[in-house]
């Protein structure tokens, strides 16, 4: 029967308490139930006291099982195993063999219950701290009231058996605490999750010690009524594993920062870029809402805004060198998250180019690749899109517009790009100014901000008379959702099919790592890394649009099979869909 309780967010210590206290009893009892029924072929005729105590045992992990079904999901195949095999243990006790068998079972599912990893060396692990204890409780249980001396098996001694057991129990605490990630970092102390750990390995440490000095006094029975209240904490802690979240990972100075933050009753992913000294972009995806701030702790405290031609929201922040604290509001909730700007500078990030930029640090990070981010998309031109821009002015000179209106910013790229543009369509016969006009192209090379004033110009001017009769056509970093859903179509020139598996896939996973988010071009170069050569193909003229290839009347119901919804994962434009309108431009 899975007990494990749903984490409220990744990285937080909150969980829910009434569900955790409740698991814990549980298991503990069912702990102490198990183990007594293991040892029990060891002890003659058990007193009246024994058997109370393990039928109130029995009954508690019955009943707390039962209760569970109603606070979190549980298998209720399991739930009814479980069931069964409490209420069985004790009344099985008078039959010494069934009774260890039925114990043993109830030892297993402890370890399923108790699992921190559910596989491989976690599972084995969980094992030998999961029997190890039970086998600790039952024998303080059993010796409670029938002296060893008078067990069946004389020559099991339990001076020496407590030390084997207190050191099983502090070796499977520490491979835990070694696989778990945060051995030698801040979390293993200011976390719940590293709190645990540690007293999952120093409080059998302790028992054990204290075990070895008893024996060495000949005293080693006091060490299992003193030191199963030890036992027993570590017990708790290492139950309490599988509920409690594990923290986040630390950041890395001076690479950009996913991770979430659990405000408002809400988790919220968050992305901070380029995460060095001075000024930073603090990314909350749309689907976080609105009324979101964040700043240095005890600095300015900014508002998270729209940015022209970009998704969702952003803060501006100024880091400090080295590690600080970051405040992330969503009204009056507040959640603080470790920041680690390091002391090297960043990269010189215009304001207009920080979101895109941004954007194609979320792709490494996506892929679990994280990197120092020394560069931006908007720092130059690159080979691909030259070329692209060449096949497009050579089909548009083939259109025969009166001109070519452009649109440019002062980033490298945009220059470099606006000046191709010239070059190129002076070549062939084609003149570029920059009014519109109703018998012109529209050509837009500058970055996401004036892109989309761009295009929500153009759209308004279309509204208003003919203008750009011969089409509006973006450079291919401008396939963002915001700029091109500015307008009802435009036109780009792209190397790859938003359409195909693999930028389907970065379309998925960008929207699960973070919110939503839709993908952009620089992300997916960046999460594709090396392999992004294999995507870059021929030049084809792509439209986006924002189409619904079947409209129907509100609440008109859709033929079965026949389902039209805009909003389905993959999707590059939101609300709208993409598809190549030329075949290969020579």
């Amino acid at each position: 029967m899975d007990h494990h309780i749903a984490p409220v967010a990744t990285g937080s210590s909150g969980v829910d308490s009434a569900a955790l206290v409740l698991r814990l009893v549980l298991l503990l009892a069912t702990a102490f139930l198990a183990g007594t029924g293991v040892l029990r072929p060891l002890v003659g005729v058990l007193p009246r006291k024994l058997w109370l105590t393990t039928g109130a045992l029995g009954l508690v992990s019955a009943v707390l099982a039962a209760v569970s079904a109603a606070t979190v999901d549980v298998n209720l195949v399991a739930l009814i195993i479980h069931v069964v095999l409490a209420l069985a243990v004790p009344v099985l006790l008078r039959w010494p063999t069934a009774g260890r068998w039925a114990s043993l079972a109830l030892v297993v599912l402890v370890v399923l219950e108790t699992s921190v990893g559910g596989s491989g060396i976690s599972f084995a692990i969980d094992t030998v701290y999961v029997a190890a204890a039970a086998l600790w409780f039952g024998v303080t249980l059993l010796s409670a009231w029938v002296p060893v001396e008078q067990w069946r098996s004389t020559p099991l001694r339990v001076g020496p058996l407590s030390v084997t057991l207190g050191g099983l129990l502090t070796l499977a605490g520490v491979v835990q605490l070694g696989v778990s990630g945060i051995a030698l970092d801040r979390r293993l102390y200011g976390t719940l999750f590293g709190i645990s750990l540690l007293v999952v390995v120093l409080l059998p440490a302790v028992v054990t010690v204290v075990s070895a000095i008893l024996l060495s006094r000949n005293v080693s029975l006091r060490s299992y009524r003193y030191g199963v209240a030890g036992v027993a904490l570590g017990f708790v802690a290492w139950s309490a594993l599988a509920a409690v979240p594990q923290p986040a990972p630390l950041p890395v100075p001076g690479v950009p920062l996913l991770t979430d933050a659990a405000v408002g009753g809400a988790t919220v992913p968050v992305l901070v870029s380029p995460q060095r000294p001075g000024r930073n972009l603090v990314h909350f995806p749309a689907s976080a809402g609105t009324d979101l701030s964040a700043g240095v702790e005890g600095g300015i405290v900014s508002s998270a805004v729209a940015r022209g031609g970009a998704e969702g929201s952003w803060a501006e922040v100024d880091l400090p060198a080295g590690r600080s604290t970051l405040v992330v509001r969503k009204g009056a909730a507040t959640v603080s998250l470790d920041v680690d700007a390091g002391t090297d500078p960043g990269p010189a990030i215009s304001d207009a180019d920080a979101p895109e930029c941004a954007e194609a640090a979320l792709g490494s990070l996506v892929a679990q690749k994280p990197a120092v981010l020394t560069s931006c998309p908007a720092d130059a031109l690159s080979p691909e899109d030259r070329g692209s821009l060449v096949k497009l002015v050579e089909f548009l000179a083939g259109r025969k517009p009166s001109a070519i209106t452009l649109v440019e910013d002062r980033s490298p790229r945009g220059v470099q790009a606006a000046q191709l543009v010239r070059e190129t369509a002076a070549r062939n016969g084609l003149p570029v100014r920059p009014d519109a006009a109703a018998d012109t192209a529209l050509v837009v090379v500058s970055g996401w901000s004036d892109g989309y004033v761009a295009m929500s110009r153009a759209a308004e001017s279309q509204r208003l008379k003919p203008t750009h009769q011969y089409g509006l056509y973006l450079a291919p970093w401008l396939l963002n959702g915001p700029i091109v859903n500015a307008v009802a179509s435009a036109a780009m020139p792209l190397r790859f099919d938003p359409r195909d598996q693999l930028a389907v896939s970065y379309a998925v996973a960008v929207g699960n790592a973070f919110g939503g988010e839709s993908p952009s071009l620089g992300g997916f170069r960046t999460w594709l890394g090396p392999q992004w050569t294999s995507v870059n193909g021929e030049v084809q003229l792509y439209a986006a649009a924002q189409v619904n290839a079947m409209p129907m009347y509100p609440n008109e119901p859709h033929a079965p099979g026949m389902q039209a919804a805009r909003d389905y994962a993959g999707q590059w434009i939101p609300d709208g869909t993409i598809v190549p309108i030329s075949g290969v431009l020579r």
